[in-house]
């Protein structure tokens, strides 16, 4: 909740220490408006509700009209979950002093409680209106309503506001990264971020969301600078660290990587994503017994850790250990039955293994839950064209084809297995549809159905569109 961020002007512990001696020993102690404002943020700030309402009421004993002082007390209201009647309070000071900012950043504050955003950036407008200068926790507010209410562009335009009084406003650049991933600006976050470092250079929160957009570009050398300037300016950086080490390990620089990922561990010992990517390093690197030895601590760690379940499958079966490793598949998948990728491998393990129906029943649910993943559409119905029922392959490819009428390899495909089944003219019209999206991959055809290298029928077809090209 916004509020209670007053700045202490002399020692709050002595300040405490006479107000709590006072009620204590039953006395009356004079204390200055600002005083109270003082006693009343400490113990809002620790979440001590009871004194926070002790000094509330002694403040008002003493001073009930002060504005400042209702202020606090709608706002512990509001969080006490009595927004009605700290709104009720708000309104009969206006009255009062009705230019205040506070009373419409107080009210902002309770409407945003109430998940009321337009009520709320109206009152934070409003108290801008009042108070232009020194704006900049406003401007954040304003940034947070409009991120509640998906209004990311409207949201990065406050946030620059915000940035613009104070650069040193880390929240808001985080914020803003948040924004402009939602939004899918890379370009634009990318020269944000390169701005904001030339003013100012020792951000390091810059750095490091310059550092992520670059990776998101694909920009993965200057991703790896961006964040070894991050860590220049905090070496104790854990994400930094561990961004970095992702970096590393997509341009296959896996023993670098693990040397990055392990900076991250002293940092965060018992993190299990660490030791999971290390452990997929080492299996990269083709060290199974490292790579397994992290999986393991990854699930010691974390048990409920199903990508370092996986990870042991997939080594156990590169291992020649199937027989281990289903196992290890099985409890990924018992802990996220959604997963569509863990159903895919386990389709490829159960046909691995021979057990069409299994790999069959892996693969449908692969198609429901995402049917969006292009390979699988070939793997569903290589197995059933294969083994079960030819059309129905047909039929299933043609379903991928709907949702991919211009995926190559499924037409290329699809013009195999009718050719196969004897429908030369339809096969034609599939052929001619790949030929026509992607030449190259015809020789996917080929690998799929060596003996259509000898068809005369595909090879004319294939040479008529090579002139073309």
């Amino acid at each position: 909740m916004y509020g209670f961020n007053d700045d202490n002007q002399e020692d709050i512990g002595a300040l405490i220490a006479r107000f709590e001696k006072s009620i204590r020993d039953g006395i009356s102690i004079y204390f200055e408006e600002e005083q109270y404002e003082e006693i009343i943020s400490e113990f809002f700030l620790k979440n001590d509700f009871y004194k926070t309402s002790l000094a509330v009421e002694k403040g008002l004993e003493q001073y009930p009209n002060s504005v400042n002082l209702n202020i606090k007390k709608a706002q512990l209201l509001a969080a006490k979950s009595n927004t009605s009647q700290a709104l009720r309070i708000l309104d009969r000071i206006q009255n009062i002093d009705p230019g205040n900012p506070e009373i419409y950043i107080a009210r902002g504050a309770i409407y945003s409680q109430m998940a009321l955003s337009e009520q709320a950036i109206e009152n934070f407008k409003i108290a801008i209106s009042y108070q232009p200068e020194d704006v900049e926790d406003v401007y954040f507010f304003i940034a947070f309503e409009y991120i509640n209410t998906n209004r990311y562009s409207d949201a990065v335009r406050y946030l620059k506001k915000c940035l613009s009084i104070n650069p040193d406003q880390e929240n808001a650049l985080y914020e803003l990264s948040f924004c402009y991933d939602i939004l899918g600006a890379t370009e634009e976050a990318i020269q944000f971020f390169t701005d904001f470092i030339e003013e100012t250079p020792y951000s390091q929160a810059a750095w490091f969301n310059l550092g992520v957009f670059y990776s998101k570009a694909d920009l993965l050398e200057k991703a790896i600078d961006a964040y070894d300037y991050a860590l220049a300016i905090d070496e104790d950086f854990t994400t930094a660290y561990f961004n970095k080490a992702n970096a590393l390990a997509s341009l296959y620089k896996y023993k670098e990587a693990i040397e990055c990922y392990n900076e991250a561990l002293k940092l965060e010992p018992q993190d299990p994503a660490i030791y999971y990517y290390i452990g997929e390093c080492y299996e990269k690197l083709e060290d199974f017994d490292k790579a397994l030895a992290n999986y393991n601590k990854s699930i010691k760690i974390s048990p409920d850790f199903a990508d370092a379940w996986m990870g042991i499958g997939l080594v156990l079966d590169m291992q020649n250990r199937l027989t281990e490793g289903i196992h290890y598949i099985k409890k990924a998948l018992e802990l996220e039955p959604e997963n569509a990728d863990f159903w895919y491998i386990f389709g490829d393990i159960q046909y691995k293994l021979g057990f069409i129906e299994e790999a069959l029943e892996a693969y449908k649910k692969v198609v429901t839950l995402d049917p969006t993943n292009e390979t699988v559409w070939l793997d569903y119905s290589n197995i059933l064209f294969e083994c079960v029922d030819k059309v129905e392959a047909i039929k299933i490819l043609a379903d991928g084809i709907k949702i991919y009428p211009t995926n190559a390899e499924l037409l290329y495909r699809m013009g195999g297995y009718l050719l196969l089944m004897g429908q030369k003219h339809d096969a034609v019209e599939f052929l001619q549809q790949a030929l026509e999206l992607n030449y190259e991959k015809h020789n996917e055809l080929f690998e799929y159905l060596p003996l259509l290298k000898d068809n005369n029928t595909v090879l004319e077809l294939i040479q008529s569109y090579k002139k073309n090209k």
